[in-house]
């Protein structure tokens, strides 16, 4: 992805942020297992949660941390990476606000299985495992929703293994850039804009791929009018042909 074009959209600034009240209710109520609770049993929620700030490019937890936290992207952007025996890092998953992390189902001696970094600054709500239980146990549609959202991301993982494990490079590409647009998307006059702090070797690492394959095959698809980068983004200009040659 070239650095050669400035970012089409403005990155806000948490200096002065805060993450007022009605903010973290927001964030809150976009999060999967919080979105059947009316506003009252929200704020109960919120009640139990503290806000920390973070700068660009800081740990929010380690793999192999012991598992304390849920946590909830109120701004800015956080991404997952996990790292092999072989000292690799793979990356995960990238969040935005309104996005949790942690594992809702920890109890006693669990770790975390991935590393939290921010992108950007961040803005973060924390609840502490215990005390997530306890919403649990009184908000029973929470519990179900935790059960259904792990279930699916068991098989979001299988699913990704599988991609890494059977399909071809480029395949593999397509479909994660098919994703992000999916989940970050925004509609453009360059096409469907993708803002995100994402480097040619996150890129990599969520394709199990190098660099230099990844640069190869993004300079191709902007070569087929694919696709059009920049500086922290890249704009789909033709998402049809890139879902084709993730399923060809």
């Amino acid at each position: 992805m070239s650095d050669k074009r400035e970012t089409p959209l403005s990155t806000p600034s948490l200096q002065e942020h805060h993450c007022t009240v009605d903010l973290r209710l927001e964030k809150l109520g976009m999060v999967p297992f919080f979105q059947d609770l009316p506003e009252e049993q929200l704020r109960e929620v919120n009640k139990k949660c503290t806000a920390n700030h973070y700068s660009k490019g800081e740990t929010i937890y380690r793999q192999g941390d012991s598992a304390t936290m849920l946590r909830v992207v109120v701004a800015g952007n956080v991404k997952l990476a996990a790292h092999t025996l072989e000292g690799e890092s793979v990356l995960l998953d990238m969040l935005q606000p309104g996005d949790f992390f942690g594992n809702p189902t920890a109890r006693g001696r669990d770790v975390y299985s991935e590393t939290a970094e921010t992108q950007t600054s961040a803005c973060i709500l924390s609840i502490r495992l215990s005390d997530f239980r306890e919403v649990m146990n009184r908000y029973p549609s929470v519990a179900m929703a935790v059960l259904d959202i792990t279930t699916d991301r068991l098989n979001e993982s299988r699913q990704r293994i599988q991609h890494l494990s059977t399909l071809p490079v480029t395949k593999r590409i397509a479909h994660i850039l098919v994703t992000l647009g999916n989940k970050f998307g925004e509609k453009d006059s360059r096409g469907l804009l993708i803002q995100l702090p994402l480097s040619r070797k996150d890129l990599a690492d969520m394709a199990g791929t190098s660099p230099a394959t990844a640069s190869r095959i993004m300079s191709q698809f902007q070569n087929d009018n694919l696709i059009t980068s920049g500086r922290q983004w890249v704009a789909i200009n033709n998402k049809a042909e890139l879902l084709r040659i993730s399923a060809k």
